[in-house]
């Protein structure tokens, strides 16, 4: 019988991978970076979050954007101290887009919001040694578009603010997402030509998100390829957006295309964000978690994900 075209990709994606091991060793030698993105944890206090993360052996957290106002979000020195005094660092910043900041808003308040909010973020993402803020062109939750200028108006108002990431050395990460949730830049392809409409030095990266791709590419592996050097961080959830091992998501290759672009580099990441399914996932934000379900959540996470990882690396 002859192969499935995904398992012709997969052959070819690992057979691209061993023959780039076999010539250059040492180049895969050091493991992905794992993080974890704790703004599903909602109203959890960072304290309790970070030491679940730090009994499963996590040393990287991506932290919640939660700076939505001058009053609000978490404070640099509480936060380090909280870090510091459990093992973790910080791998990025994960910026919250929604009506209320929306880059490609028709609504110039929600636009000057947005910038705002980069700009209050930025500043938070150096202060404690994120390497990069997520940035969303268009509102999640909201997929229907205003109109024909919503790229035109994001890419326009991202440009306001991008000296910004260039000052405060932090990369700009912008995310596709699967059009059930937002209205623009739904590909690695669309999110590349989203950056070039902005024209700036800082902006030139990529956020990739394992589940808005399996809706949006042809294939996830391939498109993490695609992304390449651009890549900064890459969510990762299982197919049905659960814990990793629970769906039937292709983690193997993910894992092959991932040494593959040399996203087991200093300042690269991969970061767990299973946010379960549904079209809206904002609300987890500000909702109250079962610090069970949350803990079986990361402890199935990351185990399944070493056991892959160490499989990979044993081909």
């Amino acid at each position: 019988m002859s192969l499935q075209r995904v398992d012709q990709w997969r052959a070819q994606i690992e057979e691209r991978y061993l023959a780039a091991r076999a010539a250059d060793p040492g180049r895969f030698e050091p493991r992905l970076s794992f993080s974890w993105s704790n703004w599903g944890f909602g109203l959890e206090p960072l304290e309790a979050s970070c030491d679940r993360l730090a009994r499963s052996g996590i040393e990287l957290i991506e932290l919640h954007g939660n700076h939505y106002g001058p009053d609000l979000g978490y404070r640099v020195e509480e936060t380090l101290r909280i870090l510091g005094d459990r093992g973790l660092r910080v791998s990025g910043v994960c910026g919250m887009f929604s009506d209320d900041n929306d880059l490609s808003s028709n609504r110039p308040l929600s636009q000057q919001a947005a910038i705002d909010y980069i700009r209050r973020e930025v500043a938070f993402t150096k202060a404690v040694g994120g390497t990069y803020l997520l940035v969303v062109p268009g509102a999640v939750g909201r997929p229907q578009a205003y109109d024909a200028s919503e790229l035109a108006r994001s890419s326009a108002a991202l440009r306001l603010v991008a000296d910004e990431f260039t000052t405060h050395g932090v990369l700009a990460a912008i995310e596709p997402i699967r059009s059930a949730e937002v209205s623009l830049v739904h590909s690695v392809r669309e999110a590349v030509a989203y950056i070039e409409a902005v024209g700036s030095a800082g902006v030139q990266h990529l956020n990739g998100d394992v589940y808005h791709m399996q809706v949006e590419e042809p294939h996830v592996a391939l498109a993490v390829i695609e992304a390449g050097d651009r890549l900064v961080n890459l969510h990762l959830a299982d197919s049905n957006r659960l814990a990793l091992g629970h769906g039937s998501m292709d983690l193997d290759s993910i894992i092959m295309a991932s040494y593959l672009i040399g996203h087991n580099a200093p300042g690269r990441f991969v970061t767990a964000e299973p946010l379960g399914p549904g079209a809206g996932p904002y609300a987890a934000r500000t909702a109250r978690p079962d610090p069970a379900v949350l803990d079986a959540l990361v402890h199935d996470s990351i185990t399944y994900f070493r056991e892959r990882e160490d499989a990979v690396r044993a081909l």
